[in-house]
């Protein structure tokens, strides 16, 4: 095995933010936070939004989870606003007119025989 080209492989606590179920497993996740676990160790924290405590899928019913500001942060992050997507799309999509005309006259080529003639 080469050296130090694999992740550091160490227990780790992860915590579910919606129901607060932690776990101790192992992973090579990155993490900045720290928890005293209940042996007296202290461990690094990974926090997630979902587990299987959570997951709808386990519960049998719908947690609301509070994802607000994603979509903004995302904008924030990557420069877009609201109006700029939706002011690309449209100014990339044919007007309906066009586009209807179009695929009638793609529809009249591929119905037209050998002869160059419109089936009857």
């Amino acid at each position: 095995m080469k050296s130090d080209i694999h992740p550091n492989y160490r227990t780790v606590v992860f915590q579910d933010t919606s129901s607060d179920l932690a776990f101790l497993t192992k992973s090579t996740i990155a993490t900045s936070e720290t928890i005293e676990w209940e042996d007296g160790n202290t461990y690094p924290l990974a926090k997630v939004e979902i587990s299987s405590e959570s997951h709808p899928f386990y519960t049998g019913k719908q947690i609301l989870v509070d994802t607000t500001g994603r979509v903004e942060r995302f904008r924030k992050r990557y420069g877009q606003t609201a109006a700029a997507p939706a002011a690309a799309a449209a100014a990339d999509a044919p007007p309906a007119a066009e586009a209807s005309d179009a695929k009638e006259a793609e529809a009249k080529e591929a119905d037209a025989g050998a002869d160059g003639e419109p089936e009857a």
